[in-house]
């Protein structure tokens, strides 16, 4: 983890508004209990819109369709102790049954300015988890992301990349 958190603070940081748009993602290797985890679920990115509000988990259904996810219904304290399950084919063939009941209803997070190891930046703080990915820019197409849990030291880290909608 020292080598993404040291990679990430060395990046400038990212207005909220500089975010708006869909991102595609891949986790960052660090040892995390989320690490490989997402992307066998099918996760696709983020999508942050112009009222500064957040589709936070975003994952592909099918060849051409992305659902939102509520992290409300996700047992996360649950997920960091079975980890390894998350990895597995069955968890992915569990997930794709269960996307559509887990389908947010409307945006799950917010973006605002907030400081994180002594640098303020964009962060996006979700609704009904203790968590907040905080983001630093890479370039006009690429972020970082370091998604921080109320009450656990570890980060997961991830990349984001800018995806022109049609």
């Amino acid at each position: 983890m020292r080598n993404a958190l040291d990679e990430f603070q060395r990046l400038p940081p990212i207005e909220p508004r500089e975010m708006i748009g869909l991102w595609t993602g891949r986790g960052i290797p660090s040892d995390h209990p989320f690490d490989g985890v997402l992307e066998n679920l099918g996760w696709f990115g983020k999508r942050f819109t112009p009222d500064l509000r957040a589709d936070a988990l975003l994952f592909r259904f099918g060849e051409r369709e992305l659902i939102p996810i509520d992290p409300a219904r996700i047992p996360l304290r649950l997920a960091l102790r079975i980890r390894k399950v998350g990895k597995t084919r069955a968890a992915r063939k569990l997930f794709s049954c269960l996307q559509r009941k887990l389908r947010a209803k409307g945006s799950v997070a917010s973006l605002k300015t907030m400081s994180f190891q002594g640098v303020a930046s964009a962060a996006m703080i979700y609704d009904d988890q203790p968590i907040i990915d905080h983001f630093r820019k890479m370039d006009d197409r690429k972020i970082i992301g370091a998604m921080t849990i109320q009450g656990d030291d570890r980060i997961y880290f991830f990349k984001l990349e800018r995806v022109d909608e049609p």
